[in-house]
């Protein structure tokens, strides 16, 4: 009987020991662990710090709203989708890859946007791709897009300031519009495109330029009918120059 005891007292610390010794080992594999498939809804990839520095995300589960990255609130009105957004290294979201697409009842509508914002302000960058179809008619719209961004604007200002406008809208829209020129003037809100490349909704393939007030100025382009024009427009969108000039 004793020697039963022993040799089961022996059996149970080598077993406990052996268990030990393979757990640390375990935990001491510092290989980077490598999966076939993986079915994730969303990953968040961090800092040591824990910062925030770019998100991965199906529809559901895009952040918007009351939803804080970094302590920061997001974008409250921004439509869920899939793709990415892209963090700066002061927490700050500085851009982004988002997309959809789907049949509607009459067509269907799809779209891709990949931005860079300044910091911490809106996009000064964007490629957009835009494709629309109702009945027979399709649109497809495709560019890559450079704009201007009020100097002192800020995310989290312009967020509040967009939800006074839109507020005082609704009692008294003049008395918006009078205001929203005000936080212009001040370099708050606001912005315009200035060059765009690539193809519009009417099918000119070229060179667009607009001045500061985002007014088209300026256009190099070849048309659907394959004609090659230079175009050139006062602030009020009139034709002021073209090439080759225009025949009777």
């Amino acid at each position: 009987m004793n020697k039963e005891l022993v040799f089961l007292r022996t059996f149970a610390v080598a077993t406990a020991i052996g268990f030990v010794f393979m757990a640390s080992s375990a935990f001491k594999n510092n290989s980077n662990q490598k999966f076939t498939e993986i079915d994730v809804e969303r990953i968040n990839i961090v800092e040591r710090d824990g910062t925030v520095k770019m998100i991965i995300t199906n529809v559901d589960k895009f952040p918007n709203g009351n939803t804080l990255i970094n302590g920061k609130s997001t974008n409250e009105n921004r439509k869920k989708r899939s793709g990415m957004l892209f963090f700066n290294e002061d927490g700050i979201e500085c851009g982004g890859f988002i997309y959809d697409g789907q049949k509607k009842a009459n067509g269907h509508s799809s779209g891709l946007s990949l931005t860079f914002d300044q910091y911490d302000g809106d996009q000064v960058m964007q490629l957009l791709t835009q494709d629309e179809k109702v009945g027979d008619n399709r649109f497809v719209r495709s560019g890559l897009t450079f704009n201007d961004r009020p100097s002192k604007e800020s995310q989290s200002n312009n967020a509040k300031i967009m939800k006074e406008l839109d507020e005082l809208s609704k009692k008294d829209p003049k008395a918006a519009n009078e205001k929203y020129k005000m936080y212009e003037e001040q370099g708050l809100i606001g912005g315009a495109p200035r060059v765009m490349i690539g193809k519009t909704r009417n099918e000119n393939n070229g060179l667009f330029l607009f001045d500061n007030k985002g007014i088209p100025r300026a256009m190099f382009y070849v048309d659907k009918d394959n004609n090659a024009k230079l175009d050139f427009y006062d602030n009020k969108g009139k034709t002021i120059a073209s090439f080759p000039e225009k025949t009777n």
